[in-house]
């Protein structure tokens, strides 16, 4: 992670398009907004349509040949999905839950998959400004407020006590799962959106254990930027988590962590219930 700023210049476009998305949506947050809610009871505001006809419109002007599959878009057919190797991946705003609450804690997320990787993403924060980007074999990076410098962030080795990032707004049941994982105390600390997984690049926190559905939009981006900050993204059987290789776009259960060389694969074996 040597260098001044990402060198990708590719990397650059996509965050100048997250940073106009968010924009975007910080004029409908600082306002008086509606909210709909989608087939599936999630919630749906002006500000995720502002933010996917910007994200649109900006991946077709820097590559108009790369298909892009989003959460307020309509999805391709499986048929036509699975003879991508590459393609644009979008959550034009994580965390609507936490949106509609206006206590900051949302996200855009552009991610770009290749062969079934994750292999550039930018996650932004619009209320705080922070911008987190990487590109395979580039690092990690975090931006403060647009036009700011750059600095490389990382993981770190695995605390005692492990700090665990969860979610805000999606419970379930994760303490008897952690406890057998860990084999000690931790700290949680809640987050909303893709946020946690920043946590983890930036050092944070150590692990976020996901039970439940989550879309694959939903990780992708982070999970770049976690993986190239020296972490992993785990499936309950320790195998990294892929992108596009079934017609549905759910995830598995997955297990996030900061510090990779500790056996999670192991861990995971022992503590997964029967």
């Amino acid at each position: 992670m040597s260098g001044a700023a990402p060198e990708s210049g590719l990397l650059a476009q996509v965050c100048e398009i997250t940073r106009e998305a968010g924009a975007a949506i910080l004029a409908i947050y600082r306002d008086e907004f509606t909210v709909e809610h989608k087939d599936d009871a999630s919630p749906l505001t002006a500000a995720d349509l502002a933010a996917q006809r910007v994200i649109a419109a900006g991946l077709a002007r820097i590559a108009p040949d790369v298909p892009v599959l989003s959460e307020e878009a309509r999805a391709a057919p499986w048929e036509q999905r699975q003879t991508w190797s590459r393609y644009w991946l979008v959550d034009p705003l994580d965390g609507t839950r936490e949106f509609v609450k206006r206590n900051g804690e949302f996200t855009v997320n552009i991610a770009l998959i290749e062969n079934h990787r994750p292999v550039l993403g930018v996650v932004l924060a619009p209320v705080t400004g922070e911008l987190y980007a990487a590109a395979d074999g580039q690092g990690a990076w975090l931006q403060q407020h647009a036009g700011g410098q750059w600095q490389p962030i990382g993981t770190r080795t695995l605390a005692d006590p492990a700090v665990v990032a969860g979610s805000r707004s999606h419970g379930s049941d994760t303490h008897a799962f952690l406890d057998a994982l860990l084999g000690t105390a931790y700290q949680p600390f809640p987050m909303g959106s893709s946020l946690k997984f920043c946590l983890m690049a930036r050092a944070v926190a150590d692990l976020y254990l996901r039970l439940g559905p989550t879309s694959e939009w939903d990780t992708a981006a982070a999970q770049c930027v976690l993986e190239q900050a020296g972490g992993a993204v785990l499936d309950l059987s320790g195998e990294p988590l892929r992108y596009n290789t079934k017609e549905s776009v759910l995830n598995p259960e997955f297990l996030a962590v900061g510090d990779p060389a500790v056996d999670w694969k192991a861990r995971l074996g022992k503590a997964r219930p029967a």
